[in-house]
């Protein structure tokens, strides 16, 4: 077994745009937050980026990383 075989896959999470590294095939909704600092109180979505279909994860979700998709917060907008 090589030591790239050793280290296991490396994936990409699209967080809003940004790209961090992740070394396993699946992640959870609080591991998606931490990555990118987004407080709990804020909604995520899957974005499919070929679609354009999104859905909220719920906070228990295991997300298997696939290519194609982005995960972000949800903007909500409220009168003043």
């Amino acid at each position: 077994m090589g030591a790239s075989e050793a280290e296991g896959p490396k994936y990409e999470i699209n967080i809003e745009g940004t790209i961090y590294p992740w070394g396993s095939s699946t992640i959870t909704v609080p591991e998606l937050r931490s990555l990118a600092q987004i407080p709990a109180d804020q909604e995520m979505l899957e974005v499919d980026l070929a679609t354009n279909e999104e859905h909220t994860l719920p906070e228990d979700a295991v997300i298997e990383v696939q290519p194609g998709k982005g995960y972000a917060k949800k903007v909500r907008y409220q009168r003043g």
